[in-house]
C-alpha cells in the first residue's frame, strides 16, 4: 500500500470549497496539456528541418557523383544534363537552408521559449500546494485547541494557533487567487504567441516551394528536350534493359 502524505491531521473545516478546486484541477491539467503539446510540436519541428537538411544535402551528393561519372567525360549531351541537375540540386540546397534557418527563428526558437515558461508555472503550483497543506495543519491545530475545555493555557494556546494560521491562510489564498486568475490567461495567450510563428512557417514553405517550382521546371526544359511521357521513358528503359540482358556476358547460366 503507497504511502499517502498529508493524511494525518486534516482539519474538518473545508478549506477550500469542491467547486474551486474543480476549477483549479481543470486550469492546471489544460495546461499540463498545453506543455506535452509544445515540447511535442518543438521536437517534430527540430526532426522535419533535420530531415529537409538531410535530404537537400544528399540531393547534391548524388548530382555531385553524377557529374563525376565517366560517362561526362564521354558524352557531351550527358554533361550538360548532369551539369544542369547539379546546378539545380545547388540551387535547392540554398533555398531550402534559408526554408530551415527562417523556420528555426521563427517557429523552433519561440517553442522554445514558451516551453521554458512551464518549469516556473509548475513551482508556482508546487508552492500553492504546499501552502495548503501548511493551511490544513494549522486549520487542524486550532480545531484540536477549540475542542479542548477553555482553561486559562489552552486558550493561550489556542490565540497563538490563531495567529500561527492567519498569515499562513492569507498566503495560500493570495498564491490560489493568482492561479486561478492567471492560469486561464497564460492558456488563452497561446494563441496570440503562436500565430506569428504558424503564419512564418507557411510562409516559408511558400516561397521554398514557389521557387523549387521555378528550378524543376527549368530544369526540366533543360533536360527534357525529346518530351516523353513517363510510359514512354518506362518502355524505352525496358527494351534497352532487355538488350543488355541479352548480352552474354549478361545472360542467365
Amino acid at each position: 500500500m503507497s504511502w499517502i502524505p498529508f493524511k494525518i491531521g486534516q482539519p474538518k473545516k473545508q478549506i477550500v470549497s469542491k467547486t474551486v478546486e474543480r476549477d483549479f484541477e481543470r486550469e492546471y491539467e489544460k495546461l499540463q496539456k498545453l506543455e506535452d503539446q509544445t515540447k511535442k510540436l518543438h521536437k517534430d519541428m527540430k526532426k522535419s528541418t533535420e530531415a529537409d537538411t538531410a535530404m537537400s544535402r544528399s540531393a547534391v551528393k548524388i548530382s555531385s557523383d553524377l557529374l563525376s561519372n565517366p560517362l561526362c567525360e564521354q558524352d557531351q549531351a550527358f554533361l550538360e544534363s548532369m551539369t544542369a541537375v547539379d546546378t539545380a540540386m545547388r540551387r535547392m540546397d540554398a533555398f531550402n537552408h534559408e526554408k530551415v534557418n527562417q523556420i528555426q527563428k521563427t517557429v523552433i526558437d519561440p517553442l522554445k521559449k514558451f516551453s521554458s515558461v512551464f518549469p516556473s508555472l509548475n513551482m508556482a503550483v508546487k508552492r500553492r500546494e504546499q501552502a495548503l497543506q501548511d493551511y490544513k495543519r494549522l486549520q487542524s491545530k486550532v480545531e484540536k485547541y477549540e475542542e479542548k475545555e477553555k482553561t486559562g493555557p489552552i486558550m493561550v494556546k489556542l490565540h497563538q494557533a490563531r495567529e500561527e494560521l492567519r498569515p499562513v491562510r492569507e498566503d495560500f489564498e493570495a498564491k490560489n487567487k493568482q492561479l486561478l486568475e492567471e492560469m486561464p490567461r497564460f492558456y488563452h495567450s497561446r494563441i496570440d504567441y503562436f500565430q506569428p510563428s504558424f503564419e512564418a512557417l507557411i510562409r516559408a514553405q511558400v516561397v521554398y516551394y514557389t521557387e523549387m517550382c521555378k528550378i524543376f521546371g527549368e530544369l526540366t526544359d533543360q533536360i527534357d528536350q525529346s518530351g516523353l511521357t513517363d510510359e514512354q521513358r518506362e518502355r524505352e528503359n525496358e527494351a534497352k534493359l532487355n538488350e543488355l540482358r541479352a548480352l552474354s556476358i549478361v545472360a542467365d547460366d
